[in-house]
């Protein structure tokens, strides 16, 4: 069976406050729209995952072969459709439709939804908790009833839906709906509901952040790389740092451009995940990678962080060399990494210094740089 996510992050949510749609702000050290991806990319029962952005925030985050980026509707309903109709010839079967304000969802959460699928011939799922406390109905700050709690349910997601069967009923449902239940209840599709999770938290408001953060706390695995690579000077008359060309005297040397700088990071990232090096993915035997630009592996280590379920909290380089100055590229270099690697600028941090006229790169023979990266999964 094929499978396929659609994470709807097209909204604005601004009841949640910030400067900035709920999506893209941070808890924890990670943004929200990191942690809900990267927990879905972690899970290797997914085949297909496809990300729906609002067309102003096409360029915030990465499309990939692993996470293509859709745009979205006016609407939740509609942005939900254009992911269906994104996956209409991929032969899905099942499809899971999940909210990015649900950053708290853990993986066997997530599985539980696409197992109940998989394993009978229910055509529509949903994770959902009964409601425990007294309901009132009111009016103007007054209470003018009760309402009778048996058979109230608050829903969660991942909803999940035979594809096929969700996609019709999306593409024949004119009006508005609050979810996709209520799109399949509209179609005649029975929906069963599956246990919920309390810490399956929807943001929606500022004071969700911090319950969010208590509950992630609880979760992350965090972990730590380390990087450092040398390459050493040969003719040229530029070199190239952290994705930035700076016209130089002199070149450095390499299998490829000799960034010595995105080697570096690459090789943090590698190891923070305990995947080797960048020989181990990208030989220096084989002709295809000779003079190749560096960042091309370290975006297969960026792309690797997020099949594993990982997403990058921080980037911290630092370049050694008496020459060139690095400062006055700095902000260049920061910039660049980002569009790399999808990370905002204010989580890289690229600085230099030199070794005051000690060793190699004090005779100014070659260039050092050593990185860290910290990744988190939740």
């Amino acid at each position: 069976m094929t499978t396929a996510a659609i994470i709807v992050a097209a909204g604005r949510g601004t009841r949640a406050g910030g400067e900035e749609p709920k999506q893209w702000q941070t808890i924890a050290g990670c943004r929200v729209i990191d942690r809900t991806v990267g927990t879905f990319a972690g899970l290797k029962e997914l085949d297909h995952i496809v990300l729906v952005l609002h067309p102003d925030d096409l360029d915030r985050y990465p499309a990939s072969d692993r996470i293509p980026v859709v745009t979205g509707g006016e609407t939740r309903m509609q942005s939900v459709r254009n992911g269906l109709e994104f996956l209409a010839d991929a032969g899905i079967d099942h499809v899971l439709i999940h909210d990015v304000a649900r950053c708290c969802t853990k993986s066997g959460h997530i599985l539980s939804v696409l197992h109940a699928l998989q394993n009978g011939p229910k055509k529509a799922v949903a994770p959902a908790l009964p409601v425990t406390d007294a309901l009132w109905r009111g009016v103007e700050g007054r209470v003018t009833g009760t309402q009778d709690r048996t058979g109230l349910y608050r829903a969660q997601t991942p909803q999940g839906f035979d594809f096929n069967t969700i996609l019709a009923a999306h593409q024949a449902h004119s009006g508005t709906a609050s979810d996709d239940v209520e799109v399949a209840l509209a179609a005649g599709i029975e929906v069963h509901i599956l246990p919920g999770d309390e810490d399956n938290l929807k943001i929606t408001t500022a004071e969700d952040f911090m319950r969010a953060e208590k509950i992630l706390e609880n979760q992350m695995d965090i972990r730590v790389g380390s990087g450092y690579d040398v390459h050493r000077f040969g003719p040229g008359d530029h070199v190239v740092l952290c994705g930035v060309v700076i016209p130089f005297e002199r070149g450095l040397q390499g299998h490829s451009d000799a960034d010595v700088g995105l080697h570096a990071l690459t090789d943090a990232i590698y190891g923070a995940l305990a995947e080797g090096d960048i020989g181990r993915h990208f030989p220096p035997s084989d002709p295809q990678w000779k003079g190749a630009e560096s960042h091309i592996f370290l975006r297969h280590a960026v792309d690797l962080a997020h099949v594993k379920g990982y997403v990058i909290s921080n980037l911290d380089i630092t370049l050694i060399c008496e020459q060139p100055k690095v400062t006055p590229h700095a902000e260049a270099m920061i910039l660049a990494l980002s569009s790399v690697t999808g990370l905002a600028p204010d989580r890289i941090s690229v600085k230099a210094t030199t070794t005051e006229r000690l060793g190699f790169t004090g005779r100014a023979e070659g260039i050092a740089a050593q990185a860290t990266a910290t990744l988190v999964r939740t």
